[in-house]
């Protein structure tokens, strides 16, 4: 897809260890505990990941029923690969997985991401977003 990138749709593809140093560069998810990405993994549809030189550079999850909807989260690329398409490049080989693009409706929750996001056909639907959040004790 892109010279010298690989691209993955396996969660053996990455490591709880390898995704921790991914996260340590996001405001939000760099206190995640390894037992929780662990678990995390574990319990997810499908992560799609992309490599470069044996280095984990991207990541994103999607959470789904493969029939009716999917949930996508943790869209992310190392900083020093950022600006080089490798997200956009990442998220068109997850939404186009043939598991993944009969799915007639898939929902993200970000901010910071949106119009990053509108480029690839999401769109803000005030309103229609309900969350019930806990807290998180972080380390």
């Amino acid at each position: 897809m892109i010279n010298g990138y690989s691209f993955y749709d396996s969660k053996q593809a990455v490591s709880p260890e390898e995704l921790a140093n991914l996260y340590r560069f996001t405001r939000w998810a760099r206190s995640r505990s390894l037992e929780d990405i662990g678990r995390m993994l574990a319990g997810t549809s499908m992560c799609f990941s992309v490599r470069h030189q044996d280095q984990l550079v991207a990541f994103c999850r999607i959470i789904t029923d493969f029939v009716y909807r999917a949930s996508l989260w943790d869209i992310m690329v190392h900083p020093e690969h950022q600006g080089k398409k490798i997200g956009s490049a990442l998220l068109d080989y997850a939404l186009c997985h043939p598991a993944i693009k009969g799915i007639p409706l898939v929902i993200t929750y970000t901010s910071e991401l949106a119009p990053f996001l509108v480029h690839k056909g999401f769109s803000t639907q005030d309103g229609a977003l309900m969350l019930l959040r806990r807290p998180i004790e972080y380390s």
